[in-house]
């Protein structure tokens, strides 16, 4: 049955009492994209525990959506696509016109019509429960797979039980390879963006525990008690997460003078600290500690289209792995952008020009 969203969302308004709370937002503009009807809203997870045996009476997991759920014969949500955000992130990056406007209007992969949007604010990020809410150091020592549990009670308060897809880019990346093998029937399929199936060593645990090193190593961090911000080791973390990020041939392209890559350096390094708090960033850095999927990848049965880029600094193209982790999976597929002038390093999971087609072809096969 085709309809508007806000024909669905008349038609839904009386199972709408039982849900959780929902904040209406009716347009939300991102950097001069378009505009997007969003709903925002939370589940506060009771008693929620942590593997390291810690626990929270309470667990706040803010979401935003788009679009409405729909339900088949059965009365189950067929709809809901859920996209899950990288290390510092939220659920509303995936409003930013470089993803939105490529995959939500209509006739688009993902369009809003069809697909009920969820983008979660994972646990230490946005609006959900974090280290900087006042807990700071004393807040749980939260893993991928605790992050993965929370989202699934998240959406079985929600109420779904089956999800379209999951697409996650970098730490969402690495969460789909999660869900896949801890809940193998939940999710038609799975569209990681970004990342590896491998414990996080080498040269990625490397860097990270530099940037952990160097927020600890100021003495304004004071083991986690400051009274401002830690600037000097934020920066020092910052810095790293710079050249993490960073897209050589797309750099050089578009600042091709000193005096410009100077500055353009600076200004994003400077911009970014205005949002940073050094326990989150700590607790997101971390976080990825435990993560290895690597030995029972055989689990994954759902279709998964996989995709890195070859310029990406975190996940270099020469790295073997792929190759031998879609042998084990049952239906999988892999593709390595190739790098260009118009690639963004690890950014590009969020250019949806570069693999919109992929994702196209994914939802057919897995209709």
């Amino acid at each position: 049955m085709r309809c508007s969203v806000f024909a669905l969302l008349v038609a839904l308004a009386a199972q709408a009492a039982a849900a959780p709370p929902i904040v209406k937002s009716p347009v939300v503009a991102v950097a001069a994209g378009q505009a997007w009807p969003i709903k925002e809203g939370e589940v506060v997870l009771k008693d929620f525990a942590f593997r390291s045996g810690e626990s929270l009476p309470e667990l706040r997991m803010h979401y935003t959506t788009l679009g409405a759920p729909h339900r088949n014969a059965a009365g189950v949500i067929d709809n809901a696509v859920m996209v899950l955000h990288g290390t510092g992130g939220t659920g509303q990056q995936f409003l930013r016109p470089q993803f939105a406007d490529e995959l939500y209007g209509p006739g688009q992969p993902l369009d809003i019509r069809k697909y009920w949007i969820i983008l979660p604010d994972n646990i230490g990020h946005g609006k959900s429960s974090k280290p900087s809410d006042g807990l700071r150091t004393k807040f749980p020592k939260y893993d991928y797979d605790d992050m993965v549990t929370a989202q699934h009670a998240m959406l079985e308060r929600m109420g779904v039980t089956q999800l379209r897809l999951i697409m996650g880019t970098s730490m969402g990346c690495m969460h789909a390879f999660v869900w896949g093998e801890t809940y193998p029937d939940f999710a038609k399929a799975l569209m990681p963006l970004a990342c590896e199936p491998i414990e996080i060593a080498g040269l990625n645990r490397m860097w990270r525990q530099l940037a952990i090193d160097g927020i600890e190593q100021d003495p304004a961090w004071n083991g986690g008690n400051y009274a401002a911000e830690p600037m000097s080791g934020l920066r020092a973390a910052q810095n790293l997460l710079f050249v993490a990020g960073s897209a050589p041939l797309f750099y050089q392209s578009q600042y091709p003078t000193r005096a410009a890559a100077s500055q353009f350096a600076e200004q994003s390094v400077s911009n970014a600290l205005k949002s940073l708090d050094a326990n989150d960033l700590i607790y997101q850095l971390d976080s990825s500690r435990n993560y290895n999927p690597w030995p029972n990848l055989e689990k994954i049965s759902a279709l998964v289209m996989w995709i890195n880029s070859a310029d990406d600094f975190i996940n270099p193209r020469n790295f073997p792995m792929p190759q031998q982790a879609v042998k084990r999976m049952k239906n999988a597929e892999f593709r390595l952008i190739p790098e260009s002038t118009e690639t963004h390093g690890h950014g590009t999971h969020t250019w949806a020009k570069f693999w919109k087609a992929d994702l196209s072809a994914l939802l057919a096969r897995s209709q």
